[in-house]
């Protein structure tokens, strides 16, 4: 539980950091709209890379955590519950490594295609 516990608040963490630098920079709104409202192409690739870290970071804390706290029995649930717990928490973990991988190369190339 303690490792789940930095986990999740690294996440919200990254999350909102990675938001006000957008926001701090000029292009919070235009990346998330994956550059259509400024028909920049960098938007658009930095865009693409910020909601897949959205969608990482709403696994977390919608169905990895939750799930996780059935299966290790920090909350009540029978051996079917906890058994369907981890397998939906595992999936969703898997699902966020591989979405780590284009949303690390959208931001992390962001900077060498656009530069």
């Amino acid at each position: 539980p303690e490792a789940l516990f930095w986990f999740r608040w690294a996440a919200l963490l990254t999350w909102v950091a990675g938001v006000l630098l957008a926001y701090n920079r000029g292009y919070l709104v235009d990346a998330f709209a994956l550059g259509l409202t400024s028909g920049n192409p960098q938007h658009s690739f930095i865009g693409l890379g910020m909601w897949l870290a959205t969608v990482m970071f709403f696994n977390v804390w919608v169905f990895i955590w939750p799930n996780q706290k059935i299966a290790l029995g920090i909350v009540e649930g029978d051996a079917d519950a906890k058994a369907k717990a981890a397998k939906t928490a595992m999936l969703f973990s898997r699902l966020n490594t591989f979405l780590s991988i284009p949303m690390l190369a959208t931001m992390g190339m962001n900077q060498t295609i656009f530069g």
